[in-house]
This record gives C-alpha cells, sequence and structure tokens, in this order.
C-alpha cells in the first residue's frame, strides 16, 4: 500500500519522469529518440515569447499558469466582472473566493481537449472562441445559468445534487455543440462531472452535506494564521482524496486501488526488471489535478491575500502544447518504426496517431515533465543575470504552454493541433 500511495504524489511524478529522461540519455527509451543538443534552441524560443509579452520590466506580473486568464480570453476582465456583481450583492472576501473555486473546479474538469473542430460563440459579444479558451466561456456561461448548482435561488454555485443532475443534453446545450460543431467526448465529461458530484458528497467533512467544491476554502484555511502560508501539499491531498474515486474506470488500479492519471510504461519495466512489482513499473502523471491544484491557488492569493509553500513541488504538465513544444523544436523525435506505426494508425493522416494510455504517449508525457524541469532551469540560468526568477508556474504560462500553441498554429495552420495525435475521451488531458 505504501507504493501505491507513493503514485498518489507530486513526488512520484517527478521522480519517475527522471529516470524515463536518464533512459533516453542512454538511448533506452523505446519510442522517442532524445536530441539533448537542441534544448539550447527550446531555452531561446521560450525566453523570447517570454520577453516579448513581459519584459523588460513585467516578469513579475506573469500570471501562474492556470484557469483565471482563459476566462479573460480577448482581453474581457470576465471574472473580475463577476467578483464585483457578487461583492455588490454582499459577498464578503470568503464566499467570493468560495464561488470562484466552485467555477474554477468545474470548468479545469470539463477543459480536457476540445479537439480541432468545435468552438464556442459568446452570446452577446459574438465572439468566436476555441479550445482550452472557448471551454472556460462556455463553462462560464453555464455557470451563471446555475447549471451546477440544484438550487434554483442560489445559481452560482456548484454543489454534488447539482453536478448529479447533469445531462448530456444541458452540456451539449450550453456548449454550443451540434453535428457540424462536435466536441470530443460529451458523454465522457458529463459522467465525469457526475461522478465527481458523488465524491463530493460522499466526502461531506471536507465539502459539507451539499458537497460543494468552494467549502475548499473553510476546510484548507481552517484555524491557520492569516499571516502564515498554507500548505499547498494539504490542497493537493484534498484534491486527490475527492476526484481518485471520480475517474473513468478504465485508469490504472493497482490490488482494486484506482491511482489515477498515472500508466504502465515498458522502459520503466525495462528498468526495474522482471521481478518488481507492478508499481515501479508504473508513471504518474494527475495532469488535470495538477492544473486544477494551479488554478485553485490563484484565488487564494488575489482575493484572499494568502500565500503558499510547496508550490514548487508541483511539476511541468504533461499535455499536448508542452510535448508539442519539445516535438516541433526536435528535441523528441519518433523512432523510425514506431513513426510508420502512428501514420498507419491515423488512417492516411499527415500526423501520427496514438492511444492516449498507450506506451508512446505515456513516454512522450513522462519525458515532457523531466524535460520541463530541465528547461525551468536552463531558463532560470539564462534569466539570473537580469535578477528575474520565474517559477515553473510562470514559465508553463508565459513560456512554454503558449511558445507550444503559436508552434503548432505555424507548423499546422488549418488545424493548429498537436504534432502527434492523441486519441482520447475528453477526460485525460
Amino acid at each position: 500500500m505504501a507504493d501505491i500511495e507513493y503514485l498518489k504524489t507530486l513526488q512520484a511524478v517527478r521522480e519517475r519522469s527522471r529516470l524515463v529522461l536518464e533512459a533516453a540519455r542512454q538511448g533506452k527509451t523505446n519510442n522517442f529518440v532524445f536530441h539533448e543538443e537542441r534544448m539550447k534552441d527550446v531555452t531561446e524560443f521560450v525566453a523570447s515569447v517570454i520577453d516579448r509579452d513581459f519584459g523588460p520590466d513585467n516578469y513579475n506580473s506573469i500570471p501562474p499558469h492556470g484557469r483565471w486568464q482563459h476566462f479573460d480570453v480577448g482581453s474581457v476582465a470576465r471574472v473580475d466582472e463577476l467578483n464585483q456583481q457578487w461583492k455588490h450583492d454582499g459577498c464578503d472576501a470568503k464566499e467570493v473566493t468560495r464561488r470562484l473555486i466552485d467555477l474554477f473546479f468545474v470548468s479545469v474538469l470539463l477543459d480536457a481537449g476540445a479537439g480541432d473542430v468545435w468552438t464556442f460563440k459568446e452570446p452577446g459579444s459574438g465572439v468566436v472562441f476555441n479550445r482550452s479558451e472557448g471551454i472556460a466561456v462556455a463553462s462560464l456561461y453555464m455557470f451563471k445559468a446555475g447549471a451546477f448548482s440544484s438550487d434554483p435561488g442560489y445559481p452560482t454555485k456548484v454543489d454534488g445534487k447539482g453536478l448529479g443532475s447533469l445531462t448530456v443534453e444541458s452540456f451539449e446545450k450550453y456548449f454550443q455543440i451540434a453535428p457540424e460543431n462536435p466536441i470530443i467526448g460529451a458523454d465522457a465529461r458529463v459522467n465525469l462531472l457526475k461522478n465527481v458530484g458523488a465524491s463530493l458528497l460522499d466526502n461531506s467533512d471536507i465539502f459539507g452535506t451539499d458537497g460543494r467544491p468552494g467549502k475548499l476554502v473553510d476546510n484548507i484555511l481552517g484555524e491557520t494564521d492569516p499571516s502564515e502560508p498554507i500548505d499547498y501539499h494539504t490542497l493537493w491531498d484534498t484534491l486527490q482524496k475527492v476526484l481518485l474515486p471520480s475517474w473513468p474506470k478504465d485508469r490504472t488500479h493497482i490490488s482494486g486501488t484506482p491511482i489515477g492519471d498515472a500508466w504502465p510504461l515498458k522502459v520503466l519495466r525495462d528498468l526495474a526488471g522482471s521481478d518488481a512489482p507492478e508499481t515501479a513499473t508504473i508513471q504518474p502523471f494527475h495532469k488535470l489535478t495538477q492544473w486544477l491544484a494551479y488554478s485553485l491557488s490563484v484565488p487564494f492569493v488575489r482575493i484572499l491575500r494568502r500565500t503558499w509553500k510547496n508550490m514548487d513541488s508541483g511539476t511541468g504538465l504533461p499535455e499536448y502544447r508542452n510535448g508539442g513544444l519539445f516535438t516541433d523544436l526536435g528535441v523528441l523525435t519518433l523512432k523510425e518504426g514506431v513513426l510508420a506505426e502512428g501514420l498507419e494508425r491515423s488512417g492516411g493522416h499527415e500526423l501520427p496517431s496514438f492511444s492516449a494510455s498507450g506506451d508512446v504517449i505515456v513516454e512522450w508525457r513522462a519525458l515532457t515533465v523531466a524535460l520541463l524541469d530541465e528547461l525551468h532551469g536552463l531558463v532560470s540560468k539564462h534569466y539570473e543575470p537580469r535578477g528575474v526568477k520565474l517559477t515553473m508556474a510562470q514559465m508553463l504560462e508565459a513560456g512554454t504552454w503558449k511558445g507550444g500553441r503559436e508552434l503548432a498554429a505555424k507548423h499546422r495552420p488549418k488545424t493548429k493541433s498537436s504534432p502527434i495525435l492523441i486519441e482520447g475521451d475528453g477526460t485525460l488531458f
């Protein structure tokens, strides 16, 4: 059981990914070739993106990678507008934070890749958004309409019963889904939120009898001294407790225990040997939970003026924008036979395609986590003469995620897709 508990930790995400990177350095990975000499090019590219948008004097204003910015796409301060309305209605800072936690909670869990086709046309403005920002804005309007609340008199909250009563038809209505505007995994997203609703209700000691995500605020703060930082590990452990039972049943289980976004990886099995326990062959990621934790940390800082400790234990996020950055810039290349297999799977598509939980994508994600650590060190060294210090979450926001997206638009302007296609169900990334 101790090994299973280890796989749920942020420490395991980082440590296991380092093993995979070291294997790549020795030419022992099964799917990718690592071209370490290209890391210099990645460092210069990421720094150039950060400098363009935040230099020379605004590096301190870079927000951590999180959901808040996506709601404000198009330079419209949608979150601040909500906050001001809630304050006008008499909400204190804690209640404003609870409502933001409610909103961010469902919005992040709905955002596991929209595909290359789906768009959302914002009511009123008529502006069209897609991908993560589109899902953010769509989920915001769905939240404001009371779709996640079981109390008609209190629409702008989320609770377990409200999530439990969600339907695919309701989701499709608010997300403007139609045959000509499809989204990946509508059913799976709704089922995930329904499962989360049940888990929230099961954890009433944290989320109250109504299973409200926003009550995380009261649980995390407790009797803490307002002048002392709050522990990021507490937030992490709480999110794992409520989310691990909620993920789809086809996620990895060990001895009947669900371990979430964590998968068998052949290179780890090769390294561990044939007699090693199953737990030694698993690479954990917990990507969606990590992005949720980064996102939920922000309202505590901006609204309640609290600080966090141990936030640097969070890793880089193993998703297709960060992984695409290293692939598009030539740090990682698929082995010839693997590339041929992927092209065959994609049915004549110009890009290779692989299962989200298969060995190719799991190895790619593991290398991405470790390479983001490497890159953070290189970027930190790059900025050291200027006295600029960026956290991992800031580098993800202003550099790698944004840079990966811009490279996708440059190399694949029609779809802006990842350089490697991922066959998923809308609940993993």
